[in-house]
């Protein structure tokens, strides 16, 4: 897995806000074997694990945040 590169402060604030929310969420994202997947579900968490953060979603998958491409049709936003 590569390493984890780290997302800007304000779009890991709407990601929590989202899920506090518990709004329906269009998230399109990369697996690990590059396949471009796009899910409409609601995100339950947003946490921290091994130095990487992730996304819960209520179905239980799990999306590292770096692999985000974009949700709610706004693109990912990394840290300098």
């Amino acid at each position: 897995m590569n390493k984890y590169k780290l997302v800007d402060c304000n779009f890991h604030d709407e990601l929590e806000a989202l899920a506090i929310l518990r709004q329906l969420c269009k998230i399109i994202y990369q697996t690990e074997d590059d396949t471009i997947l796009e899910v409409d579900s609601q995100i339950v968490d947003v946490y921290a694990a091994n130095q990487e953060e992730f996304l819960k979603l209520k179905d239980g998958n799990e999306i590292r945040l770096d692999r985000l491409i974009s949700v709610n049709g706004k693109s990912i936003q990394f840290a300098c």
